[in-house]
């Protein structure tokens, strides 16, 4: 899997551009960074005069991020003379005036007398300084151009990674033209006229359901104004049947497991009554009446539902091991395990008879073919759920 902007399967730019010169750096770490700056824009070929704290280093690998090509690369020198001996155009980065009587230039100005030095077979080289202070009056003098950065002139260091990204980023860009690595996808064809009055129709149809258009003066106006949301999108055939169905889920109540569905505990429970009652002792279909019920539970639970089933989903002992309204046989179990064969039942308080009674016949159904059926108390789950859970580890122990 590629990484934040990485995508190992992408064959990257194979491009001839200047040499990176480090000047007596300091820390490894600010070696790999500038290394991954090079990395980000094809620059492949990097000098080190002098490390400080010597090579191969460490910690310049950790912080390549990657840029490991560069660094085992790497051409080592004692002396900025043998680093900088074969270069035919060379440039020296600093945020000071040197006071030398060379050319200074701007990082972009220096990228297009690169590229057109390098199309002509000529060593480009750029140096950086020490992190504390540079580059010393002499090392300027061997440079042909001064590049500086126009910075903040009361805070205009960079760090070492910083200055060889900027050139870097210039260079690459002139070098590949400013082409994006990707664009945006191509979308599906702009939706017809049918297509988005059926779609105003239909929305329109549902905000007289809840009556959104009033007062009726005013209708009109409301409407145009609705209509010129939609046509200033310029939206395409998916963006209809995206918004299409969007519309159509709230208006049959589809609210998912967002907190607010259109049951609440007591109806839910009176849902799965009534239910019984129509399954009369037989087994439904697939596409039967249960089926269709316990889509609209799954997709309504009250508090507790919710509560519980992001505790058994995160627990290590019982995740993947539940469902949540989920039929078994005529009977819909707030949870259920067919590998533990186990039921859970949340009891709402002050339950009346008829859902006492209904839940009750769940139960002995469920344990005459071999379910152990665990009541818990929606209080108790609201107030403690580890604890229920412990419990239920507990029963799962027995049972095993």
């Amino acid at each position: 899997m590629s990484g934040s902007g990485t995508d190992k399967t992408k064959s990257g730019r194979d491009l001839a551009g200047p040499i990176v010169i480090l000047v007596e750096p300091q820390l490894g770490e600010n070696i790999g960074m500038a290394a991954r700056a090079m990395g980000n824009f094809a620059l492949a070929r990097l000098r080190i005069v002098n490390p400080r704290d010597g090579w191969p280093n460490v910690g310049a690998q950790r912080a390549a991020a990657g840029a490991d090509h560069i660094l085992d690369r790497v051409e080592l020198f004692d002396t900025v003379e043998q680093a900088v001996a074969d270069c035919t155009l060379l440039f020296a980065t600093t945020a000071r005036a040197h006071d030398q009587a060379k050319p200074v230039v701007g990082p972009e100005a220096a990228a297009r007398e690169m590229a057109g030095q390098i199309r002509v077979g000529a060593t480009v080289g750029i140096l950086f300084g020490r992190e504390r202070y540079g580059l010393q009056n002499e090392e300027v003098a061997l440079a042909d151009r001064i590049i500086t950065f126009p910075v903040n002139p009361g805070f205009a260091s960079l760090n070492l990674a910083q200055a060889v990204l900027l050139i870097g980023y210039e260079w690459f860009k002139l070098a590949t033209t400013g082409a994006l690595p990707f664009a945006m996808p191509e979308r599906s064809e702009r939706a017809s006229q049918h297509q988005m009055q059926a779609f105003f129709d239909n929305l329109v149809r549902e905000l007289d359901e809840v009556e959104f258009l009033r007062p009726a003066e005013k209708r009109e106006t409301m409407l145009v104004n609705l209509r010129n949301i939609f046509t200033r999108m310029e939206p395409t055939k998916q963006d209809m049947h995206t918004l299409h169905g969007v519309v159509m889920a709230i208006a049959e109540g589809r609210k998912g497991p967002a907190k607010g569905g259109v049951l609440d505990g007591e109806q839910a429970t009176r849902l799965r009554a009534l239910l019984a009652e129509h399954g009369q002792g037989t087994l439904p279909s697939e596409s039967g009446t249960v089926r269709g019920l316990a889509r609209l539970l799954r997709r309504n639970p009250t508090d507790a539902e919710r509560i519980l089933w992001q505790a058994l989903t995160t627990d290590r002992r019982f995740a993947g091991q539940f469902k949540r309204q989920t039929p078994v046989g005529r009977h819909i179990p707030d949870f259920v395990s067919f590998v533990h064969r186990i039921a859970i039942e949340l009891i709402n308080p002050d339950e009346g008879e008829v859902i006492g009674k209904d839940r009750s016949v769940r139960q002995s159904w469920l344990e005459a073919r071999g379910y152990r059926v665990i009541r818990m108390a929606v209080g108790d789950v609201e107030n403690d759920v580890a604890a229920e859970l412990d419990r239920l580890a507990s029963t799962l122990l027995e049972t095993r």
